[in-house]
């Protein structure tokens, strides 16, 4: 079978529509308004408001396909399944259908219109434990829909149960769906995925959010059930097309070819690791960028340089020495323009900061050699007075080199196997976990923005931010855009588009612009407006407009006399009125990024 991930993408689409699901956009890669993950890591995550219960302007059954990026696995990535940046294909049922729907739309797309033989598939179903039953009604089904009995395997919490992502929130049993993996045969009698893991790989996950977590401990049901389906496409994509590895299908082969033509390398077990880093890397550069991440030395700005200079190492290590990324962005940008508005409307700028990075990060990888060559000199001054030959360079010099100067373990120990030597790589492992820890301490509360935090300081914080926005575009003028922001309930922090740096006397106005409002007791109007006219209507502020579905919200606060200080598209909660809002002050503007700047800011009584 030759099935391209495009026509897989758009089958998936056209099926749930046909099921009377509504389509939204794929939401940037960067969550709005969300300061406690770095990135959107699955496709329920915008949708969070609504599966809370707040009501979606569009409809109760929704489905797209999401931009995705995780890197918790990234030292795996160029193995056959783990990637940094991929698409998940999902539909929701907010309130509505529930788990015989589910499984039926998902068992009736991937047999008879995704042709996947019934008799390669298996399913896990939620066992129990001491907070919820067995789930024998998804069982039943299964069975129902044309499940042989002896492919259900019911397995424990922690492989069939999802969530809570907060201390309380909608959680409940999942049931996973599996596909044979070796695509030239049939699984024996009596295989399932309890007693043969290991031949069993996971392709479609559908989540019932039937229960909510007290914050004792306890678990009820929910009066309001959801369903939250998720499907990756890349790993469907080589299922369909009997591939054991998502770079052997058209999703990757181009990308690898332009490479092979860049480099002057052929694809083969020798070169397969840089190649598939270099290709899934830049994939992932290029996706980031179109949300308008840009390389930094913080937060998403950070883990994109790092993408950046670990496939620019790659090539280093492939044996080029000058740039050679562009054009391979560019390949990739020709295949994802025509699928997300973002890569369309970004493309010179995508090639523009990636040609920029890769030039700076060459001139770095010289002096890193250099740094390294220091420390082995070190180690010669070393042994001439002691006579000691060092074999093994420590934790902390190694630590030393990534933490001031950006040297990366990976390069420390492959230089270091070239002269002989080893390097303690557990204490720098035991260093880079704390280093991290308090690097990341900030986010360690999942969904807090929503959940576990949704005090009225937060909310009254994240209405600040409007007003901040509206103050900023202003007082330094209608180039200034959102970037990002951070909440939490004790400041917020906020990026946006800017130049240069904002004098004193610019954020005093920002300051007072936005006190006015909070003094003026500007009362918070909700209303939903098409897309279209929105996006005509000079007087509404919203960054990368793609992102947002056909209905959007629009906040606007305004005083007793209808003077607006702000109208924004938004979704998360706001205040009622500012005039419960303390004094706002702003404690500090920095750099975030080039061309970014950033706000501290807090609410004082």
């Amino acid at each position: 079978m030759n099935i391209k991930s495009n026509e897989i993408r758009q089958k998936f689409i056209e099926y749930f529509k046909e099921k009377d699901h509504a389509q939204i956009p794929s939401a940037p890669v960067v969550p709005e308004n969300d300061p406690t993950v770095l990135f959107t890591t699955a496709g329920m995550h915008p949708l969070v408001p609504y599966l809370l219960g707040e009501k979606h302007p569009l409809w109760l059954r929704l489905v797209n396909y999401q931009k995705c990026v995780r890197t918790g696995d990234i030292e795996e990535v160029w193995d056959d399944s783990h990637l940094t940046f991929f698409e998940m294909l999902g539909n929701w049922s907010l309130w509505d259908f529930f788990k015989k729907e589910s499984i039926k739309y998902s068992y009736e797309l991937l047999t008879e219109k995704m042709w996947i033989d019934p008799k390669k598939l298996a399913v896990t179903v939620f066992a129990w434990d001491e907070d919820a039953p067995r789930d024998e009604e998804s069982a039943i089904i299964w069975q129902e829909v044309g499940m042989p009995k002896d492919r259900i395997s019911y397995m424990g919490k922690k492989d069939n149960w999802w969530g809570p992502a907060g201390q309380t929130w909608p959680c409940g049993p999942d049931t996973e769906i599996f596909y044979w993996v070796w695509s030239s045969e049939f699984p024996p009698a009596g295989s399932n995925v309890e007693t043969d893991e290991d031949n069993w790989m996971e392709i479609w996950n559908n989540v019932f959010m039937e229960y909510i977590k007290n914050e004792d401990g306890s678990f009820k049901l929910a009066s309001m059930q959801n369903v939250d389906t998720g499907m990756g496409l890349e790993r469907v994509t080589a299922i369909l097309n009997g591939k054991t590895t998502v770079y052997d299908t058209d999703i990757f082969t181009d990308i690898i070819e332009i490479i092979e033509k860049t480099l002057w390398v052929t694809y083969d077990e020798q070169t397969k690791r840089s190649i598939r880093i270099i290709a899934d890397h830049t994939r992932t550069s290029v996706m980031m960028i179109s949300d308008w991440v840009l390389p930094s030395n913080v937060d998403q700005g950070y883990v994109l340089r790092r993408l950046m200079r670990r496939a620019i190492r790659e090539g280093y290590k492939l044996g080029h020495k000058g740039q050679f990324l562009a054009p391979i962005a560019e390949k990739i940008i020709l295949k994802f323009e025509d699928i997300y508005e973002s890569v369309k409307n970004n493309k010179a700028k995508i090639v523009e900061e990636i040609d920029r990075e890769e030039r700076q990060f060459l001139d770095t990888l010289e002096k890193w050699l250099k740094e390294f060559e220091k420390l082995l000199g070190g180690f010669q001054i070393a042994f001439e007075r002691t006579g000691k030959k060092v074999e093994t360079i420590s934790w902390d010099k190694a630590f030393r080199l990534y933490d001031t100067y950006g040297f990366p373990l990976e390069m420390t120990v492959e230089l270091a196997i070239e002269k002989g030597l080893s390097v303690d790589t557990e204490g720098f492992k035991k260093a880079f976990e704390d280093h991290q820890a308090k690097s990341r301490a900030w986010a360690e509360q999942k969904f807090k923005w929503w959940l576990a935090d949704n005090s009225e300081m937060t909310t009254a914080l994240h209405s600040a931010t409007h007003l901040l926005l509206a103050g900023l575009r202003k007082v330094l003028w209608e180039h200034v855009h959102q970037a990002w922001s951070n909440i939490t309930s004790e400041r917020l922090r906020f990026d946006f588009t800017h130049p240069e740096k904002v004098t004193p006397e610019e954020l005093q106005q920002v300051e007072a612009y936005v006190n006015e409002a909070i003094q003026a007791g500007c009362s918070v109007q909700l209303d939903n407006v098409a897309k279209k006219d929105a996006e005509q209507d000079p007087t509404i502020e919203a960054s990368f407009w793609e992102k947002y579905p056909d209905i959007v919200k629009v906040y606007t606060f305004k005083d007793s006399a209808w003077n607006i200080f702000s109208r924004e598209l938004c979704w998360g909660p706001h205040v009622e009125s500012t005039s419960t809002m303390w004094k706002f002050k702003i404690k500090k503007e920095e750099a975030s990024s080039r061309g970014v700047r950033r706000i501290k800011a807090v609410l004082i009584k």
